[in-house]
């Protein structure tokens, strides 16, 4: 079985599907393992230390996308400078792993379908403890959380810490986390770390424990309707609930120095929470730092990419923050894909087999033998069919 991974072509993606020392455990297997030259540079993984680790170093991007029996990437194909779809690159048969927005994108899947590629999504991956080690999304949330505060600290004019000096008292910065999944987790014990008091609020009650654990103080709000979805996810509320919600954090984000929020619905567009009213509240010199700018934002004045004043509030559309941390991103991201072929590989021939016996890969592949094979997928599909048909 061959194992090819793509170097990343997207804006702004430093990061690499996998790094030497993974490629190295794979090749000790048995796999063959080849590297797209360069792929690595970008997340400081040179070609020599993947040849070091018993990869082979392709330069001819089109010959190792052709040649792959399993091709690993970060992101969603892209279509090429030179005009060539990375989706037409692989051949018929051919096994794709990598970040492929299913669900946002759903025609990406209609094309995998139509050139028969067997195609795992990350994002689909279970919420399950047999599926932890390769649960991708976590990994990367944890960095862009972690990440999120110091970008918070960085553009907030005052010191995180409570600080005395002979010239007073300087009291800590106040932090409030909007979303106690795993990046808001993250971003309370860092925001902790850094000396901050912290409050934050998630419609999931059950994640009250977890925020007091890590030293933050849990804002109630009572939503007398499912909050939970598949999974663990938080889960897209009615209007009133939204409401009820902008009501109870409003009060909280006017008094915070830095606001952090993390809240998504995978596939559709995320929830407004903290609006424009509760931004022209804010005390001049705070900081909104908003992890869902890429689906549109959790602040009504986002703009995704992009570092805009209201009031002197800073509000931070973040993008791809895990890519700003690249060797960590990439290594944590190696292990997980790692986690996953491994479920591929026949242990007494080291060939590519797939069981869709296995509740990890049955969920993971959106696409096999020419058709969607993940009713979600299908689903969002037929809506964008719908929209654009409308």
């Amino acid at each position: 079985m061959k194992i090819a991974v793509a170097k990343e072509i997207e804006v702004g993606e430093r990061r690499v599907a996998l790094v030497p020392d993974v490629v190295a455990r794979l090749v000790k297997q048995g796999v063959e393992v080849w590297v797209e030259a360069g792929a690595g540079d970008r997340a400081f993984f040179s070609d020599a230390a993947y040849e070091a680790a018993g990869a082979k170093i392709v330069s001819d991007p089109g010959y190792l996308w052709w040649e792959a029996d399993v091709l690993l990437k970060v992101g969603v194909p892209q279509e090429r400078e030179d005009g060539r779809s990375e989706v037409e690159m692989l051949r018929e048969g051919a096994v794709l792993i990598s970040f492929l927005n299913p669900l946002g994108e759903p025609a990406i899947a209609k094309r995998l379908a139509e050139r028969r590629i067997s195609a795992f999504s990350m994002e689909m991956i279970p919420r399950t403890t047999r599926a932890q080690s390769m649960d991708a999304l976590s990994s990367q949330a944890s960095i862009a959380g972690y990440k999120a505060v110091l970008i918070g600290a960085a553009a907030l004019p005052k010191y995180f810490p409570m600080l005395t000096t002979a010239a007073g008292t300087i009291a800590p910065a106040k932090v409030f986390i909007i979303g106690a999944g795993v990046a808001g987790l993250q971003a309370i014990a860092t925001a902790r770390r850094l000396g901050a008091v912290v409050e934050a609020f998630d419609i999931r009650p059950a994640v009250k424990e977890e925020v007091q654990s890590l030293g933050a103080k849990f804002v109630e709000v009572q939503i007398e309707e499912e909050t939970v979805a598949a999974g663990g996810y938080a889960k897209e509320v009615s209007e009133t609930a939204k409401q009820r919600t902008q009501e109870a954090i409003a009060e909280h984000v006017k008094l915070s120095d830095v606001v952090i929020t993390t809240a998504q619905v995978p596939g559709r567009k995320a929830p407004i929470l903290v609006t424009e009213e509760m931004v022209a509240q804010m005390k001049p010199g705070s900081v909104v730092v908003d992890l869902a700018a890429e689906q549109g934002g959790n602040c009504a004045c986002t703009e995704p990419g992009k570092d805009v004043q209201r009031n002197g509030v800073t509000i931070i559309g973040t993008i791809d923050l895990p890519s700003s941390v690249p060797i960590h991103a990439s290594q944590l991201y190696a292990k997980n894909l790692l986690s996953l072929v491994q479920l591929m590989i026949n242990k007494e021939d080291k060939s590519l087999q797939l069981n869709f016996e296995d509740d990890i890969i049955d969920a993971a592949c959106i696409t096999h033998a020419g058709e969607i094979r993940n009713s979600r997928v299908k689903e969002a599909l037929a809506t964008l069919v719908g929209i654009g048909n409308g």
